[in-house]
């Protein structure tokens, strides 16, 4: 594989410079820190786990998040862009710029949580507290679970790297069994889970995190092979009660606040990237930069998402109740938020367009610092109402639809939050309508459309399909005076769907390197 170079980063310096804010580290002047002398205390640890809550997961934030998640899965659309144009069309190839990058990102990600792992296990002298030891090896493999969560839902089988070393004198590996790779995820996770604490600064990972992501891997892994395993099922309903009734944490009381940045790291964020300010090119959340309609809302120089808006499949979701997250979410034409350019008078939309991540400009944000490259926003990628959903999806299992007390407390008040009336019936379309509501724009519906393509590869492929078939995979417009939308057009011609959607291809670059990745996954364990 083409990996070796990422191993061989000079990782401890470089990252922690660049990726972490001062209040989630305090770090003593570098020099000439190497693996060898680095592991030295309790406080070494914590800078060195630190450093991988942000810059490594960079060139995946910033566009192919939302790009792969969100555009791919038909919730947004962006016409120009030659990559994701193909993300809108079905028509990825392997040499696609946002699949090569994020390919490549999340294996920097194991990379650096490799290195760290097998540093701390051998170099770290007695003296450190073994419970101290293992909390930095729980977030260590709490990263690389979720990296690893990240391939095994894109590209299905990918090959396993536990010893980068290893790597370095065999570069050539092939993939791994996509059962195998949900088996050493879930490992990793149930290691976070035993000695990740309760609780511990905001943003820092607990055993709460790990169990909520360990609850959706075994939701995830319980539809391989065709048919919903029970036993992952009540797993994934095991670790996702835990956070609901005994972590003490409780859905921040405002969905629109979830992503302004005064509110970052609330009781609600399991887990989110620690953005730093003022941290330049390729080390910081770019996403507004990327995705704002107009200049007049970031910091100078950036708003270049003019072109990139939902899609009337999405909006026509919503209903005129659910106006808070979809205010929150994306806007229509006339709608105003005072707090972007507050300094101006706020900010009224001309076009329907991106909201969530939209923070503002450094002013709105008293955030100096920030320039284009890094907005303050610490984004979630795990918060405490995906966990409900999950939990609820759990329960509802291989039923078509559930009148379970349990459920329909866990459902409603995810949607009392929202000012939405609670239900009284959940079925398997009305939650997955839920989540995509709820997480839209967080670069989550694709993996439930995935996860949901393990077990009813038909009913995914359906859901793709009929946005074609009603015309709905298109931007719309929106005039205030009236109420009425109109479909737009854009020239993109459309691929029908098949269940090989659903499996990203690897990238060119890659398989070039390393041919054996085209051959037929074999066995880890």
């Amino acid at each position: 594989m083409k990996l070796t170079k990422i191993f061989m980063l000079p990782f401890l310096i470089a990252v922690i410079i660049s990726g972490c804010r001062k209040d989630f580290l305090d770090r003593a002047p570098l020099s000439q820190i190497t693996t060898d002398n680095f592991y030295k205390s309790s406080s070494d640890l914590r800078l060195a786990t630190a450093a991988i809550y942000a810059q490594p997961w960079s060139d995946w934030n910033n566009f192919p998040l939302l790009g792969i998640g969100d555009i791919l899965s038909g919730n947004m659309l962006q016409p120009y862009n030659a990559d994701l144009a193909q993300l809108t069309s079905f028509s990825i190839t392997s040499d696609n710029g946002q699949i090569s990058s994020s390919w490549r990102c999340f294996y920097k990600i194991v990379a650096h949580c490799n290195t760290n792992i097998k540093a701390i296990n051998t170099k770290l002298p007695d003296s450190v507290p073994v419970k101290n030891k293992n909390g930095a090896l729980g977030e260590l493999k709490f990263l690389r679970a979720t990296a690893y969560f990240h391939l095994a839902q894109l590209w299905g089988a990918v090959p396993i790297i536990e010893d980068n070393d290893k790597l370095i004198k065999n570069p050539l590996l092939p993939r791994h069994k996509l059962s195998d790779v949900y088996k050493f995820m879930i490992n990793d996770l149930r290691f976070a889970t035993a000695y990740l604490p309760t609780r511990d600064q905001p943003g820092r990972l607990t055993t709460w995190a790990a169990q909520g992501m360990l609850a959706k891997v075994y939701l995830t892994r319980a539809g391989i092979g065709g048919s919903r395993s029970q036993t992952d099922l009540d797993s994934a309903a095991f670790y996702a009660r835990n956070v609901i009734n005994s972590s003490g944490l409780t859905l921040l009381p405002s969905y629109y606040n979830l992503f302004r940045t005064q509110f970052n790291d609330n009781s609600e964020s399991l887990f989110a990237f620690q953005w730093a300010p003022g941290v330049g090119y390729g080390n910081g959340n770019a996403i507004q930069t990327q995705f704002a309609p107009s200049g007049s809302v970031v910091p100078p120089g950036g708003g270049w998402g003019g072109a990139i808006g939902p899609t009337f499949d999405l909006d026509s979701l919503y209903t005129p109740q659910d106006s808070i997250r979809r205010k929150a979410t994306f806007m229509l034409t006339g709608d105003h938020y005072p707090e972007l350019n507050a300094a101006g008078g706020g900010y009224t939309a001309t076009a329907c367009s991106v909201k969530k991540h939209i923070v503002g400009t450094a002013a709105d944000n008293n955030s100096p610092t920030m320039d284009i490259w890094s907005s303050p926003e610490h984004n979630a990628i795990l918060r405490l109402a995906d966990v409900y959903l999950v939990y609820v999806e759990a329960l509802l299992g291989n039923n078509s639809s559930t009148v379970d007390a349990e459920a329909l407390r866990v459902f409603n008040m995810v949607r009392r939050r929202a000012g939405v009336d609670p239900v009284t019936t959940i079925t398997a379309e009305s939650l997955r309508n839920e989540r995509r509501i709820e997480l839209a724009f967080e670069g989550q519906y694709w993996f439930d459309l995935v996860r949901l393509s393990y077990y009813n590869p038909q009913g995914a492929i359906k859901l793709l399909g009929n946005q074609i078939l009603q015309n709905t995979r298109v931007q719309f417009t929106y005039d205030p005076a009236t109420g009425k939308k109109t479909k737009s057009t854009n020239g993109i011609v459309i691929t029908p769907p098949t269940i090989a959607t659903f499996t990203l291809p690897i990238p060119a670059t890659e398989v070039t390197a390393d041919p054996k990745l085209l051959d037929a996954p074999v066995a880890y364990y």
